[in-house]
């Protein structure tokens, strides 16, 4: 007896309708041409951790919540004087996300946080690095509905990038309008 495999909700959607309208859009020869998700990197800087250790695995375990995926403690690779730091002391953690939990991510980014961050404007849509990827930061990451308001401590702040194969910036704001990214007008 086959198993059907997940598909999340946006990939279904990009699937049958966003691929074609892309190709269509910018003429692509082949269906490999066409922009996709490649993926979502997570990642918290936790600044107060030089003078408390546990804040970084507190960060590591509320970013594992949001992601649904263990998330990587990283650590200094420098000695800076000036701000206590020293080498190998836990200065952040990480999570690298790819294909279902991507998409998912994705999903659950522009319908459940985004509308729930404070005085949102829309993203800026100047935030591309010219390959085809964009960054966005978030000041609070207690907008995700997966962090206990009441238990969290202080909110931390958390940059989010998304990885996509375009070849330029154009194309890959086509394929993030197309996924209801909320862009500035």
């Amino acid at each position: 007896m086959a198993e059907t495999a997940y598909v999340p909700r946006l990939r279904a959607e990009y699937d049958k309708s966003i691929r074609a309208k892309l190709t269509e859009q910018f003429g692509y020869a082949n269906v490999m041409q066409v922009p996709r998700l490649d993926k979502v990197v997570l990642n918290m800087g936790v600044g107060e951790a030089v003078n408390d250790r546990k804040k970084a695995e507190t960060a590591a375990g509320d970013l594992s919540l949001i992601a649904g995926q263990k998330a990587v403690v990283t650590y200094s690779r420098i000695a800076i004087a000036t701000f206590k730091l020293r080498e190998n002391q836990p200065i952040g953690c990480k999570v690298t996300l790819r294909k279902a939990r991507a998409y998912d991510f994705i999903d659950r980014l522009i319908n459940v946080a985004l509308p729930r961050v404070r005085d949102f404007r829309g993203l800026n849509p100047k935030s591309f690095d010219g390959r085809g990827n964009y960054s966005l930061g978030i000041k609070e990451h207690i907008i995700f509905p997966e962090i206990d308001f009441d238990k969290a401590g202080e909110p931390i702040g958390m940059d989010i990038t998304v990885c996509t194969t375009a070849q330029t910036d154009d194309e890959a704001r086509a394929l993030l309008t197309a996924f209801n990214f909320p862009f500035r007008q």
